[in-house]
């Protein structure tokens, strides 16, 4: 009966130590998202340190949107006020665009429907919380998603670039609840040829 028990226990003993320690969890798979900063396997490209910080954290990552955005806004007038009033926000860690925003992106794609010579540039931001690279992720994530309803409204989406500024542009620099809901956004820059 004595090695029965013994074995009993030392079952026992290896469930709940497997319990207690979890298991391995596997890293999920990287988005590539063209211009990043990071290629396909999560590897730093030229624009990262050896440490995975960007070498130059104020600098926003470059304009994406792979090979649709065929012009580079730098080169084009910026008229920032223009839809100003559209900028759209975020939940938290989201790049879904809420229902009570589409009136705001209703109002770009007539802007840009009613005048052909025009652009446009969707700066993609977030809050201070979470690292700079997922920030800069997710903020090309959520210009991207505007990019797309923007096509699914019928504006041709080689008009519209896209570039995210991560945590580096915030609306309201404090550090709260309040401040986090005005920096989760996209802004809108209406372009014209200079």
């Amino acid at each position: 009966m004595k090695p029965f028990k013994l074995t009993g226990l030392l079952a026992l003993g290896l469930a709940m130590s497997f319990v207690a320690t979890g298991c391995k969890h596997k890293q999920p798979p990287l988005t590539h998202i063209p211009n990043s900063g990071l290629n396909g396997n999560g590897a730093a490209n030229d624009n990262l340190g050896n440490a995975g910080t960007l070498t130059n954290p104020t600098e926003p990552a470059p304009v994406g949107g792979g090979e649709l955005a065929n012009f580079n806004p730098d080169d084009m007038a910026q008229d920032r006020a223009a839809l100003a009033p559209e900028t759209l926000y975020f939940d938290y860690d989201s790049s879904a665009i809420k229902s009570s925003e589409q009136s705001k992106l209703d109002a770009v794609a007539s802007a840009l429907k009613s005048d052909a010579s025009a652009k446009l540039l969707v700066e993609g931001n977030c809050d201070e919380r979470g690292t700079e690279e997922y920030n800069r992720s997710l903020g090309e994530r959520r210009a991207l998603a505007a990019r797309e309803a923007l096509a699914n409204d019928g504006v041709d989406a080689s008009r519209v670039a896209t570039r995210s500024y991560g945590e580096d542009k915030p609306a309201d620099p404090e550090h709260n609840a309040a401040a986090w809901a005005k920096n989760r956004r996209d802004e809108f820059v209406l372009l014209h040829p200079k």
